[in-house]
């Protein structure tokens, strides 16, 4: 596997106005609208597979664990929210030491042409912000519950639904690097509502990896909020991306992402 990978990461550009989106959900279209600068740099991509036994959610936000899951079909909704919820409610606790998990939705997302399943994400981004991140939790758990609380983390566990992954992998900031004035809160205007996320400016310090050929026996988990200011990682931005060793006819990647908030004593 090769050390690193060279390829072009698509940021947006800062400005004085607040970058917005149309989604889908509002236009129809297979593809959001933005309204905002794009630029693509290139950027070094790291492979993670080293360190992986060192890498922690506090500190550059994601972690690689390998754990099989005992659903054979992971396209299936009540397999997934009936079997496959419980294993990762499991797997976040032992992981992270939470004293409790809930999973608020799943996603899956494929790089080939289908309309069922959604494409990946190739901006870099992070699903929360500072704003949206309690939105969820109130939206959650309900206004009373969510004032109770102290100390919660909005976490993602990702895992291909076949393998080894050859197209569209992923990358993950290492948040130790991340700048947050580098953090571009951005409007998303779907027809009912408007959420909010962070997309990410470029700056050369940022630090990027990934995890080459990951099986569906892998599972990646992402930080994506953190209710506590002391230190640790509270955000980690992501994004697929072109891999330049990806073989001529490689098959498409397809992945499940279960969202959870982790709650600790």
């Amino acid at each position: 596997m090769p050390a690193s990978v060279v390829t072009k990461l698509t940021y947006l550009v800062k400005r004085d106005a607040k970058p917005y989106v149309h989604t889908e959900a509002l236009t129809g279209d297979s593809e959001p609208h933005y309204f905002a600068e794009q630029e693509e740099r290139e950027v070094t991509i790291h492979n993670g597979r080293p360190l992986a036994g060192s890498l922690s959610l506090d500190k550059q936000g994601f972690e690689l664990h390998r754990r099989d899951t005992v659903v054979d079909d992971l396209y299936d909704d009540a397999l997934v929210e009936s079997v496959y919820y419980d294993e990762v409610k499991a797997l976040i606790k032992e992981l992270t030491g939470a004293s409790r998990v809930v999973i608020f939705d799943h996603t899956r997302r494929s790089d080939a042409e289908r309309r069922d399943i959604r494409g990946p994400a190739s901006r870099v981004h992070n699903d929360y912000t500072d704003r949206s991140g309690p939105e969820r939790i109130r939206d959650v758990l309900g206004q009373d519950q969510a004032a109770a609380l102290v100390s919660v983390a909005q976490i993602n566990l990702w895992r291909p639904m076949s393998g080894p992954v050859k197209r569209s992998p992923l990358a993950v900031l290492d948040a130790s690097t991340l700048d947050p004035n580098d953090l571009l809160a951005t409007d998303l205007v779907y027809p009912d509502r408007i959420g909010e996320i962070y997309h990410l400016a470029y700056n050369p310090q940022q630090r990027w990896y990934y995890f080459p050929d990951m099986r569906r026996d892998e599972v990646l988990l992402i930080k994506g909020y953190d209710s506590r200011h002391d230190g640790r990682a509270r955000f980690t931005p992501h994004t697929a991306f072109k891999d330049p060793n990806t073989p001529p006819g490689a098959p498409p990647r397809e992945s499940i992402e279960v969202r959870t908030l982790a709650f600790f004593d």
